[in-house]
């Protein structure tokens, strides 16, 4: 049989132990910050029907969705088809048509349908308001490239069946929360549909809003000039473009701002709407002292045909890297499903992005280069039956602990400690068993102290 190269698919990674642990710190973090705010965990298939995935995400989202290959002779319906019916000749060259014989499920290509899904299928068994947390892989098929990837976690969480702003607020503070733990300085940005839907309103382009705020969400990438030339292409009317202008560079203090924005939507009721939501959301927030800085950003869009009232972004201040959270409200996610008019509110933590920003800045903990934080040398058999009670006693104290397998040479046993980074080496040969004591090899120092396994333990908990 010929040797066969192990390779895995383009856009899937396989995690070493070190980035296993250092991903299970950020996933860890997160986790607890969800749990004190008072959301329990849900979890759903990876796979599901491709009747719920379908048509959720655009002609985009569905191109880029992996189906699953039904089981079977699934080719046999294609012909019993053909037999039944002239016209379907070309249903072999048509993928579109092809798809339901062959395939009936695909890979979830968000966390976000699937928990609309699960919430309408589960609505007599969940209390409202219904606050969630789900930390899963998702896939999509798209084309792989330096920080995307076809399979990747997100870290959601979610708030529905609530209209209180007060949700809101609390997931600024999850955000704040999150990224002060992590030590990541980050800037939130908050903004509203419906301060989007007044401005395009009143400019008098309320058909043109996608295309608005689409153009208007790259401005910091390509600049006011390009914008507006991106504008003016999408057919706004150069006098819309004009009015535009001191709405999108409006300065000032939030004080400031608000009062301005005020005047300019005042002709626009839902414009009006959303200003004072924001408002209301920002006077709790400043009452808090979060150490995160929030902001007012006109501009951010965010998945705009998705989204129906805030809108929150945040960066990393010290690292230009993109969004590392997002999220917002949405009115009627449920509908889709058969249970209309039940709003909520959710965020989104990017883990992959997380993890770049604490390499860059070195900002992951030493303690998580390393799962053993103490090692047995293994002298011998004789050896070895001593030590292992001992071994017992130190992992019932919460102490990471191994012992080397076999009766190495010494030098051999020292470089695995090293290489995997454990701090602490003990040492028990006939001197050690005859006094009951340890000798413990400090391995960023060298030094080496004989000491009781009680004060070892004590003062390694200590």
């Amino acid at each position: 049989m010929a040797t066969q190269k192990p390779s895995i698919p383009k856009g899937t990674r396989d995690f070493s132990p070190i980035e296993m642990v250092r991903r299970n710190y950020i996933f860890d973090i997160i986790k607890n910050v969800f749990q004190k705010y008072g959301y329990l965990p849900i979890e759903t298939p990876a796979m599901e029907n491709l009747s719920t995935l379908l048509g959720k995400y655009g002609e985009e989202g569905d191109r880029l969705l992996f189906k699953i290959l039904n089981s079977g002779d699934y080719l046999q319906k294609i012909r019993s088809q053909k037999s039944e019916d002239s016209s379907s000749k070309s249903i072999a060259l048509d993928s579109n048509k092809l798809a339901p014989f062959i395939s009936e499920k695909g890979l979830r290509y968000d966390l976000t349908v699937p928990f609309a899904r699960y919430v309408v299928q589960h609505r007599n068994e969940i209390t409202f308001p219904f606050k969630r947390y789900q930390i899963q892989p998702v896939w999509r098929a798209d084309r792989p490239q330096k920080g995307r990837y076809r399979e990747f976690f997100q870290c959601d969480v979610d708030v529905i069946g609530s209209n209180s702003l007060i949700n809101e607020v609390e997931l600024v503070q999850i955000i704040d929360d999150v990224f002060d733990r992590l030590g990541i300085v980050s800037v939130i940005k908050i903004n509203n549909r419906k301060i989007l839907s007044g401005i395009a309103e009143i400019i008098g382009e309320a058909d043109k809003i996608t295309d608005i705020t689409v153009a208007i969400d790259k401005l910091e990438k390509i600049g006011l000039e390009k914008v507006n030339e991106e504008l003016n292409q999408k057919g706004i009317s150069k006098k819309a473009i004009k009015q535009l202008q001191p709405i999108i560079n409006l300065e000032g203090k939030l004080k400031e701002k608000f009062p301005k924005l005020l005047e300019i939507l005042k002709e626009s009721e839902i414009g009006v709407k959303g200003v004072e939501e924001t408002m209301q959301i920002m006077r709790h927030l400043k009452d808090l002292n979060l150490k995160s800085k929030f902001k007012l950003d006109l501009t951010l869009a965010r998945g705009l045909n998705y989204y129906t009232g805030a809108i929150i972004e945040v960066i990393a201040k010290d690292i230009n890297i993109g969004s590392i959270c997002g999220g917002g409200r949405y009115d009627d996610l449920t509908g889709i499903f058969g249970l209309p008019d039940v709003s909520g509110v959710g965020i989104s933590f990017g883990a992959d992005r997380i993890y770049d920003v604490l390499k860059e800045l070195n900002r992951f903990p030493d303690d998580t280069k390393a799962t053993t934080q103490v090692m047995f040398v293994n002298f011998g058999e004789k050896e070895e039956k001593y030590c292992l009670p001992l071994l017992s006693q130190i992992r019932k104290a919460g102490i990471n602990a191994e012992i080397y397998p076999d009766a190495m040479k010494m030098k051999k046993q020292m470089s695995y400690a090293n290489t995997k980074k454990i701090p602490f080496v003990i040492l028990i040969g006939e001197n050690e068993m005859k006094d009951n004591i340890l000798t413990v090899k400090n391995m960023n120092t060298g030094e080496q102290v004989k000491i009781l396994l009680s004060e070892f333990i004590n003062d390694f908990i200590a």
